[in-house]
């Protein structure tokens, strides 16, 4: 079973992502408090799309990375994991050096599905580049079933 990320600080969060996606970019956590979550990301040339501006997917992934930790921390009771249903990102800007920053705040937390919902700035701004969306299906551990026994 997973450890309930709400009970777990940045520091050992970005442990656990080493060797994961938010590892390999690089991402960072920087607050995670109940149904929010505060992340950042430095820009580097790896994460950039070849014609120089900042590739749409590093976006995506910052965001839908930081609603995950978000809906890993309020899976409720008997929860497995969970998954992206859904995602929509709508870019309003770009970004080639610094740092982007991502907050992103639970707007629905039910037992089968939570929505969250996401910015990501430039950061140290509020100059705004992306306003992300998603739908986490919770996932809970399959019943042992006898066979030719239904209920």
């Amino acid at each position: 079973m997973l450890e309930r990320l709400g009970d777990l600080s940045p520091e050992a969060i970005r442990e656990m992502s080493d060797g994961s996606l938010p590892g390999l970019i690089g991402m960072e956590i920087l607050e995670i408090n109940g149904t929010w979550v505060r992340s950042r990301l430095e820009v580097r040339r790896e994460l950039l799309a070849p014609i120089g501006y900042l590739h749409a997917a590093t976006v995506v992934a910052l965001a839908d990375t930081t609603a995950g930790y978000g809906a890993w921390a309020n899976m409720p009771e008997g929860a497995s994991g969970f998954t992206t249903l859904e995602l929509k990102t709508n870019f309003l800007g770009t970004a080639r050096e610094g740092s982007i920053a991502c907050e992103a705040n639970l707007m629905h937390g039910g037992r089968s599905t939570q929505v969250w919902d996401a910015v990501v700035t430039i950061a140290g701004s509020e100059k705004k580049i992306a306003l992300f969306r998603c739908t986490q299906m919770i996932l809970y551990p399959h019943e042992k079933r006898t066979p030719g026994v239904h209920s």
